[in-house]
């Protein structure tokens, strides 16, 4: 019985380290339960039992006789959906450019351990970027990388695609939260391009892997340029 659980476990981590590191990205078909029954010389209710753990963990989904998939990241739609930026400045019929601004390796402390939700300590990815449209700064992306949670970033250099788009053809997650928010431009208005005291539209988000935050970004945006729309319906509670 021991030897059955500790196996269900070895699959499991094995089967999330491939997800984990992008070596499967989402949408991937992971191997048929014969086939890891197979490969790891088992019974197919051990292997069930670890695919349904990681359904659970909302890694994949699992499809009655197609197999189980890594899961793609769902549409928000409530308040924001999370798109990469390239496509936002595409769908507005303007030209896309980015530009790194800063990336460094280091481990989180005070302020930035609490803005990702880890313990202080933990290795994580810092960068900062530019996105552009037309030629002129559209957006300022401050973002934060959980490593434990997204191994393979630390590979990645990030000079010709954003993190923002690299995280959502790679890393799935089960859930975000959105913070909206008017600042003043701050030190951020001179990557804008604007006065300091220039109001500006911030997002920030966190996604979140199960229990295991994923990263945390701060999008900032001239605000004479940017409105929020949101359509929904009447509740038809009562």
């Amino acid at each position: 019985m021991n030897e059955a659980l500790s196996l269900h476990q070895r699959i499991r981590a094995e089967v999330e380290a491939r997800i984990l590191s992008g070596e499967w990205p989402p949408g991937h078909r992971i191997p048929f339960e014969h086939e890891l029954t197979a490969y790891y010389g088992c019974s197919r209710m051990t292997v069930s039992k670890a695919l349904g753990d990681l359904a659970d963990a909302g890694l994949i989904e699992r499809r009655r006789k197609a197999g189980s998939f890594v899961r793609r990241p769902a549409t928000q739609s409530a308040v924001l959906e999370i798109r990469d930026i390239a496509e936002e400045v595409t769908a507005l019929g303007r030209v896309y450019a980015y530009a790194l601004l800063r990336r460094a390796e280091r481990t989180a402390q005070g302020a930035v351990a609490a803005q990702l939700g880890v313990h202080p300590g933990t290795p994580i990815l810092a960068v900062r970027a530019r996105h552009d449209a037309d030629g002129r700064p559209f957006c300022v992306e401050e973002r934060l990388i959980h490593l434990a949670a997204a191994p393979g970033a630390a590979k990645e250099p990030f000079t010709t695609a954003s993190p923002g788009a690299w995280l959502i053809a790679t890393i799935p997650w089960t859930a975000a939260e959105h913070r909206i928010r008017a600042e003043a431009a701050g030190t951020a208005g001179r990557t804008l391009g604007l006065p300091v005291n220039t109001p500006c539209l911030v997002v920030e988000r966190r996604t979140f892997l199960g229990n295991l935050p994923v990263t945390h970004v701060r999008l900032i945006y001239p605000g004479a340029a940017h409105e929020l729309v949101a359509r929904f319906r009447p509740s038809r509670e009562g």
